[in-house]
């Protein structure tokens, strides 16, 4: 197993759809205790224990540093290492750039970037006590190819925001051990995109994606497998795309 003896924290995991929660059990799957955080009405805690009972769920908005700092005080706690952070936790609005608002504005790149600084913020002392560590961000191909297909500018602007910030903690937490890298998924069918595309749209842009397919949760959490496990020891600050050949660059 890749990941025996390895304690994992993922942010927004608990969607049973979803990107985090496919990357937990993937996870979980090669031996890691895996630790998901999400509020309260996605239930974590019922979350983590159908991955097993080594397995823990806790209530935190990602926004909040103090609640941030809790969970990761408990997995210390509890667990006494953390060894893998996936910042997954995210959410997107179909805005045009004159439509956002400020709440649009605050509320996107809160949970995207506010998110991830606070979880890496709050790992980073364990992480430089052990000297090893692998911290992973979720952004979006939208950061890339300027718009998504669904997220308003706001939304590209904080995933490209993330890619920013993993690429300076990847320069400067070097030297203590810690890996800091990103992934760029394309359109991935979750339950963010659930009814919000026709099937005749979805057959269109699969039409044009190389590998002639929408994506699904499994192909993000194989990435991350490969960033969190020693598969990827040499590789820091680097954007993996998983979009089918979306984006070509």
């Amino acid at each position: 197993m890749l990941l025996a003896d390895r304690v994992a924290l993922i942010t927004g995991g608990a969607g049973l759809n979803g990107l985090g929660f496919a990357t937990a059990r993937l996870l979980a799957s090669h031996g890691a205790r895996v630790v998901i955080t999400d509020l309260e009405g996605a239930a974590p805690a019922q979350a983590a224990e159908s991955l097993g009972k080594v397995h823990l769920g806790l209530v935190a908005n990602v926004t909040v540093k103090s609640e941030v700092d809790a969970v990761v005080a408990r997995i210390l706690e509890q667990f006494g290492q953390i060894d893998i952070l996936v910042n997954n936790a995210g959410i997107t609005q179909p805005r045009k750039t004159v439509e956002i608002s400020a709440g649009d504005y605050d509320a996107v790149l809160d949970v995207s970037l506010r998110g991830t600084l606070l979880a890496s913020q709050a790992v980073i002392p364990a992480m430089q006590r052990q000297r090893s560590g692998s911290i992973i961000c979720i952004s979006s191909v939208s950061a890339q190819r300027g718009g998504g297909i669904l997220g308003g500018p706001h939304y590209s602007a904080a995933k490209a925001g993330v890619l920013g910030l993993a690429r300076a903690m990847a320069r400067e937490l070097g030297t203590d051990g810690i890996r800091v890298n990103s992934i760029t998924p394309g359109l991935i069918g979750t339950d963010i995109s659930k009814g919000k595309l026709t099937e005749e749209r979805k057959a269109q842009i699969a039409s044009e994606i190389p590998l002639g397919r929408i994506g699904l949760p499994n192909d993000i959490a194989g990435a991350c497998l490969f960033l969190a496990s020693d598969l990827s020891s040499y590789c820091t600050g680097i954007t993996l795309d998983v979009n089918g050949g979306m984006l070509i660059h």
